[in-house]
Order: structure tokens, then sequence, then C-alpha cells
């Protein structure tokens, strides 16, 4: 499978150095609208570059795309893609709007292309430790998440695109939260049914930098999600309270459970687990794409997740609980 990659950045260069460790992907084409950043990616992996994602979409000879792009870019781009008869990887979030989401996923249908969403949670070695515990019943019943991550939404600390919510959807709670959400979704087997939000705007950035999420998942389990920017020190946690014990997964430390026999170590993290979640995902993808499997990630998921960003965003600004049925409705 011959890949183009639309958007040149760090996670387009996660994903072609998992191209790189297959044996049957390969990257042929590469776009961004930095010429240089466009330049130095297709060189390294003897691609053709462009500057313009439709002309890579019409010249480049690929079979699908991954798109790595500014959030609000991705519905455009997915559905120019489709129409054009190729299978499309769309990195986090989706899209920005649920209405974006729903289309990109009828387009890709009508045309008989595959579309899969690049929520790399469900890849990561310490997540998928702590899911395969959960689903063989070591911890009993899920009944209580939380899940706290830092971030940094300070001036100048990432591309300006990121404090331009019609570019971005939003800020730590659309670009960060849409992680936390999809993840303890996924790591409970619940989606969300309704949220409670609050968000501050600190350092006059324009985007929210931190918000606290109050969750209800499917059954009744009750999640709590805190994003802060810039603490005193880097967080990554998620803790999942079971009836017969509990599980803490840090990407950066690894997964840990605790029962009645003590404490045990379900993945010790390593450098490679990043490298090695997105080598997963595509070979998925490209899996997917073959008829071989289904992608670990269906796209009612990510439709999911922002149908709760949406949601929160609107409990922010509104108070009180917000259900969620609604909005993801078609």
């Amino acid at each position: 499978m011959k890949m183009g990659l639309i958007g040149a950045g760090a996670v387009a260069r996660s994903h072609a150095e998992a191209a790189a460790a297959l044996p049957d992907v390969h990257i042929g084409a590469v776009c961004d609208l930095n010429q240089e950043t466009a330049l130095s990616l297709a060189a390294a992996h003897g691609a053709r570059p462009f500057t313009d994602y439709r002309d890579l979409i019409a010249e480049g000879g690929v079979d699908a795309v991954i798109i790595s792009t500014p959030h609000s870019l991705h519905h455009e781009m997915v559905l120019a893609a489709a129409q054009a008869g190729l299978d499309v990887l769309v990195e986090k979030p989706m899209a920005i709007e649920v209405a974006d989401c729903v289309q990109m996923q009828q387009a890709c249908a009508a045309a008989g292309v595959h579309l899969a969403v690049g929520h790399i949670q469900h890849f990561l070695p310490d997540k998928v430790a702590a899911r395969a515990a959960v689903c063989a019943g070591r911890i009993g019943e899920v009944v209580l998440v939380h899940d706290y991550r830092s971030t940094d939404y300070r001036p100048g600390t990432r591309a300006e695109w990121f404090f331009r919510p019609e570019i971005s959807g939003g800020g730590a709670l659309m670009n960060i939260g849409a992680h936390m959400i999809d993840r303890c979704s996924w790591l409970t087997g619940a989606r969300p049914e309704q949220v409670e939000a609050r968000v501050q705007h600190r350092f006059g950035v324009g985007v929210e930098t931190d918000a606290d999420l109050r969750l209800e998942l499917a059954g009744g389990i009750p999640a709590t999600l805190t994003v802060v920017s810039a603490p005193p020190a880097t967080v990554d946690e998620v803790l999942l309270v079971g009836t017969a014990g509990t599980i803490v997964a840090d990407p950066r430390r690894g997964t840990f459970l605790r029962d009645e026999d003590g404490v045990h170590v379900l993945h010790e993290a390593g450098e490679e687990d990043i490298p090695e979640a997105f080598t997963t995902q595509l070979r998925g993808f490209a899996d997917f794409v073959a008829g071989r499997a289904e992608f670990a990630v269906d796209t009612e998921a990510g439709i999911a997740v922002i149908a709760t960003v949406q949601g929160a965003y609107r409990s922010a600004r509104e108070g009180g609980v917000v259900q969620l049925a609604a909005l993801a409705e078609r």
C-alpha cells in the first residue's frame, strides 16, 4: 500500500517511521504547506513532495492518505480523498463538529473507501495492558475512573493554529481531552452518556488551557477527567477502580494492578512504546484496507468523542449537566 501523508509535522513523522517498519506499506507522497517541511520528510522516505493536498490526491499516485493537519481541515480533506477513491486514516480529533464527522463517515461509505480514526491510545502498550486486564476481569467490575493529564498551552509552546479556535476547534479540552475521553471509554467498554464541565482560560491565548469534566459512562460509571496546563510536574495517569482491585496506566512508568494478592506489573514503560503503537496502528489500518480485519477503533467511537467534547463546551458555557445522546443524533 502506497501512502500519502497530508501534513508533515511530528505526528506525520511517527506515521512515516511506522511505514518504514512494515514490509507492505511505504510512503509515496508527502504534503505540507511549508515546502521545506514537505521536502525534508519526502526526501527521507523517497516520496514526492507537495504543498497542496489537492495536488497530492490528484497526482500523488497513492492508495490511501494519512491526514495529520489542523483539526478543522480534517473534514474537507477526508471528503476530497473519498471523492478520489482513496482510503483514509485521519488523526484525532475526527473533526470539530459531530455533523462534520457524520458527513465524513457517510461520504467514505458512499465512495466505497475505508475510513479510520487515529486514536493512538488504543495502541499504546500501557493502555493495551490495562484494557486486557479489565477484559479478563482481574479487577472485577469497573466502578470509578480518574484521568489526570498535563499539557502546556502557554504562549509560544505550540504552533499558532492551536490558539485559534476556528482552526483548532478549541484548546486543551479538544486536543488533550479528546484523548482522555477516548481512553476512559475504551478502557471501561462504556461510552459517555452525560457530562458536566468547567474550563479555565489562562495565559491570554484565546482558548481554554485547563478543563475539569465529570462524565457518567454507560452503566452509571463515574469518570473524572482533569487536564491542566503547565503544572510543576508532567502527569499522564489513568486510574481504574474495580470491585476487586485497581489499575494505574501511565506511559512514562507502565501499568500496575493491585488486588488482594498485592501489586502486579502488567507493563514496564520503554522507549519503544510510542513507535510500537504507531506501527501497530498502521499495520491495523493496512489490514483493514485489505479486508483482513476490522480496524481497532470504529468511526462511531470517534464521533462519540466529539459529541462529548461539544457537550462539555456547552456545559462550561451554560452550566449544568448535558445529556449526550441528542448531540450524537444523525
